[in-house]
C-alpha cells in the first residue's frame, strides 16, 4: 500500500514537472517515432503514447516501422541535414554506434529522466543497462526461435537446444533467421564446438567469421531470411516454416495471443537491450518535446505498464515488482519473461562493445555471403 502511494504521488510529480517544463519551452505538436512495428509497437502506443497524448491536448505522434535500418536513415538524414524523426527505438549496438557518430544525442539521466518512486536516481534505477551515454533504456528482451508444434515429426521429441536449429536431417523444414549477422554467427559457433566463453574471441578473427558462415552454409537452402520483427510470427502462423527466431515477445503474441500451434525455445536466448535515442539536429521545440515525452514514457509505471502488453522485462528496477497481469489475457506475466529462471537457464549474453566495433565489416562479409 505504501509503495502504491509512492507511486501515484510520483507519478502526479512527474505529471506536474512535464508540465511545467511544456510551460517554460515552446514545444512541437507533433512527434515522429521510430519502432518495430508489430506486438511491440502496440505495447509502446498502450503503454505511454496514448496516455502522454490524452495529457497534452492537441499534440499527435506518428510512428515509423523503420527501426532495423535506422543506423543508415540516420547518417543519411544527417548528411542530408534534414532529420525527420524525433525519438528512434534501437537496440543497445546501435545506440552506441548512432553515439560514437555523433547522430544521437548525449543525455544525463538525472536530468533528463524520471526518478523511482522512493527518489532513488533514474541512473541508479537503470544501473549498467545505461550502455551509452545516449541510449535510454525500455526492455530486456531475447532472440529465440519458435517452431510449429503441428510439424515436429512423428516419434521425435520437440525441439530444445540451439543446435536442432542445425539438424535438419532430426527436424526437417524451413528456418527463419534474421536478415544480418548478428545472433546467427553466435549461435553458429556453438553449435560448431566453440565454448560459450570463447565466442567473441572467435569470432573476431578472419578464420572465426569464416568458420560461423560455414556453419551457416549447412542450413542455407533451407532459410528465408528476415528483416521485421513480424516476419518470423507470420510465417510461423502461415505455416511457411518448421522454426524461426524472433524476439520472444513476438513468440509470445503468436502463442497466447493469436493461439496458435507454436512451441518457444528458450535454450541460448540472447538477451539484448532495447531502448531510445534522441536524434541529433532537431529544432530547439522538437528536441523540447522528445524530452517532455521520454521523461514521462521511461518512467518506474510507464514501463511496467508495458508489461501488461508483451513479455519484455522492464528496464527499470523499480519497475520490476509492479510487472502484473496481461491487459486482456489475464495471465501473470512474469514466467513469460526472458529473465524468468525457468526460462534463462543456459542464456547468451550479447556483446554490445563487440559488435560496435565489427558491425559494419562483418555486415559487409554476411551480405557478400548471402548473396553467393
Amino acid at each position: 500500500m505504501k509503495l502504491t502511494k509512492t507511486l501515484l504521488a510520483t507519478s502526479a510529480l512527474t505529471v506536474a514537472a512535464a508540465g511545467a517544463y511544456a510551460a517554460g519551452h515552446g514545444m512541437a505538436d507533433s512527434m515522429t517515432l521510430v519502432s518495430w512495428g508489430g506486438a511491440y509497437q502496440n505495447s509502446q502506443q498502450k503503454a505511454y503514447v496514448e496516455p502522454y497524448l490524452a495529457m497534452n491536448d492537441g499534440v499527435s505522434a506518428t510512428w515509423d516501422e523503420s527501426s532495423a535500418e535506422a543506423v543508415a536513415k540516420l547518417r543519411a538524414m544527417n548528411e542530408a541535414g534534414n532529420v525527420t524523426w524525433d525519438l528512434v527505438d534501437v537496440v543497445a549496438a546501435d545506440a552506441i554506434r548512432l553515439c560514437d557518430e555523433g547522430l544521437a544525442l548525449e543525455i544525463d539521466p538525472d536530468e533528463d529522466l524520471a526518478a523511482a518512486p522512493d527518489g532513488t536516481s533514474a541512473e541508479d534505477d537503470f544501473g549498467d543497462l545505461l550502455v551509452s551515454d545516449c541510449f535510454i533504456p525500455q526492455i530486456v528482451y531475447s532472440t529465440t526461435f519458435g517452431y510449429r508444434t503441428d510439424l515436429v515429426p512423428e516419434g521425435v521429441e520437440a525441439p530444445s537446444q540451439i543446435c536442432d536449429v542445425f539438424d535438419l536431417e532430426k527436424y526437417p523444414g524451413k528456418r527463419a533467421l534474421e536478415k544480418r549477422p548478428i545472433n546467427n554467427m553466435e549461435w553458429a559457433l556453438l553449435c560448431d564446438g566453440v565454448a560459450k566463453d570463447d565466442v567473441y574471441d572467435v569470432l573476431e578473427t578472419e578464420a572465426g567469421q569464416e568458420q560461423a558462415l560455414a556453419k551457416l552454409d549447412t542450413i542455407k537452402d533451407e532459410v528465408i531470411w528476415w528483416s521485421a520483427g513480424a516476419d518470423t510470427p507470420q510465417l510461423l502462423a502461415d505455416g511457411e516454416i518448421f522454426m524461426g527466431s524472433t524476439y520472444n515477445g513476438r513468440l509470445f503474441s503468436v502463442i497466447e495471443e493469436q493461439n496458435q500451434p507454436v512451441g518457444m525455445m528458450w535454450d541460448a536466448q540472447v538477451f539484448d537491450l532495447d531502448g531510445w535515442i534522441i536524434p541529433a539536429g532537431l529544432s530547439d521545440e522538437r528536441l523540447a518535446r522528445a524530452k517532455d515525452f521520454v521523461k514521462f514514457a521511461t518512467d518506474t509505471q510507464r514501463l511496467a505498464d508495458q508489461s501488461k502488453y508483451i513479455s519484455y522485462g522492464p528496464a527499470r528496477l523499480s519497475s520490476a515488482p509492479l510487472v502484473g497481469t496481461h491487459a486482456d489475457l489475464g495471465i501473470e506475466m512474469a514466467p513469460h519473461m526472458p529473465t524468468d529462471p525457468e526460462n534463462a537457464k543456459n542464456t547468451f549474453l550479447y556483446n554490445y562493445e563487440f559488435w560496435a566495433d565489427y558491425r559494419d565489416d562483418i555486415d559487409a562479409k554476411f551480405q557478400a555471403w548471402l548473396a553467393q
